[in-house]
């Protein structure tokens, strides 16, 4: 069923895992798939506004800038997406419990600490992010869904590219 597949445990672990190994994945079914973008696009925003408030680094709150932007839209196309699909929403059961921890982990720190978690935590998830749209605008099973992963991936792979620098070039 699943190739080989990165979960992220809160997140912390892909970086020391070495962040720019790309990991072979097979595409989610489509229900999955639907609650795996749903929680990154819940992810990003919520980190992205965290981040806004709480950096004062301008490579961070520029990131976070464009990533609230890229997702609320992405959120947005997801719910077409889905309900032309005729999917229903379900949380993504492997990652949930990550983003929130990363996110609670998030709102406790300041300053320095905080953009450096911010900033891997970023790496993280759009490393996987990439993976698995990869997978499903490829072999994805509904036409609907496979749509609107090929039209995130670029903006998915251009916000990795942009965390790699922020979590200094890894």
């Amino acid at each position: 069923m699943l190739a080989r597949r990165s979960i992220l445990f809160g997140m912390a672990a892909l970086p020391a895992l070495g962040a720019g190994a790309a990991f072979a994945v097979d595409a989610l079914p489509d229900s999955r798939f639907v609650g795996f973008a749903q929680t990154v696009n819940d992810f990003e925003i919520a980190a992205a506004r965290l981040a806004l408030v709480k950096s004062m680094n301008e490579n961070v709150r520029g990131f976070a800038t464009a990533t609230l932007a890229d997702h609320t839209e992405a959120a947005q196309f997801l719910v077409k997406a889905r309900a032309e699909a005729g999917v229903s929403y379900a949380p993504d059961p492997v990652q949930t419990p990550g983003t929130i921890a990363t996110l609670q982990r998030l709102n406790a720190l300041e300053g320095v600490e905080f953009d450096t978690a911010y900033s891997n935590a970023q790496l993280a998830i759009h490393t996987e992010a990439v993976a698995q749209y990869g997978a499903y605008s490829q072999t994805g099973g509904n036409g609907a869904l496979r749509r609107y992963a090929q039209r995130e991936l670029p903006t998915l792979e251009r916000h990795l590219r942009g965390a790699r620098l922020l979590a200094g070039g890894r």
